[in-house]
């Protein structure tokens, strides 16, 4: 009996260590279903953000559809009808200088028809065909300001051929909102726009004069400066502008030769 007894002395810790390995065991998977349940939660969370974001984005979809069958159907119309007329005001009048101001309406607006519809592509699908703009299309823009009487003066320095294709598009609305301003704003005023190509940045500085005669302050004020401030820092760029000290304006972009398309 007594060697009995001492054949079960050992067995005692064994049995004790077996429950500790049992324990042990227990709290690893009871923690493994506390992180499952938590990651699975965290995940289902994350899910429920992706459908929501993904509404979000198709509800803006759907937006952009609407708004881009509302301009096609409204603008669309109204400057079909103006190159209409444009063109019958060239066949009907008899004085040479009305018949070419007719063509350049008519022109214009072809150009302005063509420029809406690559919006309109933007706003439904998000993509566009918009061709670079510097240097060939800027000259344009200035030589047709010139044209209508404008005294203008485009000067360049360094490589354009650095500048990405967003950063070409928003320094070709820089200079046409700048110039449309002088149009509207100071007609008669002598317009300088200077280009400086870095290698890794591009400024554009429009300043003209201050106008011959007293500018009409009956007009409203438009928000294309506004605009335009917010796509030149969409890109990474600034704006600046402002009334000059000899009674003119300035308007001056700075922005990264290289962004990203």
């Amino acid at each position: 009996m007594k060697r009995a007894a001492g054949d079960l002395a050992p067995a005692l810790p064994t049995a004790a260590l077996d429950i500790s390995d049992a324990v042990i065991a227990f709290l690893l998977i009871a923690g493994f279903a506390v992180a499952y349940l938590f990651i699975r939660r965290r995940l289902a969370q994350r899910m429920e953000r992706a459908v929501h974001e993904l509404r979000t984005e198709q509800a803006r979809a759907d937006e952009r559809t609407r708004l881009a069958a509302e301009m096609h159907d409204v603008v669309t119309h109204r400057l079909n009808l103006m190159i209409l007329q444009a063109g019958a005001l060239k066949v009907s009048a008899q004085d040479d200088d009305v018949r070419r101001s007719a063509e350049e309406l008519r022109s214009a607006g072809r150009q302005a028809l063509a420029e809406l519809r690559d919006l309109v592509g933007v706003l439904r699908n998000g993509r566009a065909r918009i061709p670079d703009v510097l240097p060939d299309r800027l000259a344009n823009l200035v030589a047709d300001s010139a044209a209508t009487g404008l005294e203008v003066t485009l000067t360049e320095h360094g490589d354009t051929d650095i500048i990405s294709p967003a950063v070409r598009r928003t320094m070709y609305r820089v200079v046409q909102e700048s110039l449309t301003n002088v149009h509207k704003h100071a007609p008669g005023a002598h317009t300088e726009i200077t280009i400086h190509c870095g290698p890794s940045s591009v400024r554009a500085v429009i300043r003209n004069t201050a106008p011959p005669s007293a500018p009409d302050t009956t007009r409203a004020p438009g928000s294309g400066l506004t605009g335009l401030r917010g796509r030149v820092e969409m890109v990474g760029g600034t704006l600046t502008a402002g009334p000059t000290d000899d009674g003119g304006f300035e308007v001056d972009a700075v922005l990264p030769a290289f962004v990203p398309t």
